[in-house]
């Protein structure tokens, strides 16, 4: 999946729905986590920066998952981070800020991009700068009804939150009009990863992801 162009790559997030982001302190468990996760349905996942080793785990998630895993990188701040994260083998960018050379990094290696906003105006000049999907962030202070507040005037945005996602609220983010979800502690639980539980987290991936099949369902 890592070679899709940026439309497919784009199209394969907002079909499996879930993004899961991983922020941890170790490197050493995270191929395991992303195939553990895949295999319950989510085969996004995003490996933050601001994990030891960032860089050589997304290279080697990438080469073990292959076509079962959609991996991006996570907490980029410039552009040279973007660059060198795609080189590692990152299909997408994921940022909590806006920053145009981000957006034209990413763009420059066919690679789709998140970056970070939340006022509307915020929000409108990342998706003029060529966002592929923003990433409304922090969206726990707000609530679902921000979306559709936002999409009302503004229908074309592509939204995605981060912050506030679990599973009770899920299904209420993708009614609001969310494309996607980025999930985090509430689905990347450290307390599964550190007892070594991966059908767990399997177990919870399957949950979010049919919490997604059933609003879908809905329309």
């Amino acid at each position: 999946m890592q070679s899709l162009s940026r439309c497919e790559i784009v199209a394969g997030l907002e079909r499996t729905g879930i993004v899961a982001i991983i922020r941890s302190q170790s490197p050493s468990q995270l191929v395991d986590v992303c195939r553990a996760l895949a295999d319950g349905g989510v085969t996004a996942s995003e490996i933050t920066m601001t994990t030891p080793g960032a860089l050589d785990a997304i290279a080697a998630t990438v080469d073990r998952l292959g076509p079962n895993g959609l991996i991006g990188v996570g907490s980029v701040l410039d552009a040279q981070t973007a660059r060198t994260a795609i080189l590692a083998g990152a299909a997408y960018v994921v940022s909590p800020t806006t920053k145009r050379q981000v957006i034209e990094m990413a763009h420059r290696y066919g690679k789709a991009v998140i970056p970070g906003a939340l006022t509307p105006t915020e929000i409108l000049s990342a998706f003029e700068a060529g966002a592929d999907l923003v990433k409304v962030f922090p969206a726990n202070h707000f609530g679902p009804r921000y979306f559709q507040d936002l999409l009302a005037p503004m229908p074309q945005l592509r939204l995605t939150p981060t912050g506030g996602v679990d599973l009770e609220t899920a299904a209420d983010w993708l009614r609001a009009g969310a494309a996607c979800l980025g999930v985090g502690s509430a689905l990347v639980r450290k307390d599964l990863i550190m007892a070594g539980d991966l059908t767990g987290l399997t177990k919870l991936a399957r949950r979010f992801v049919q919490i997604v099949k059933q609003v879908r369902e809905e329309n």
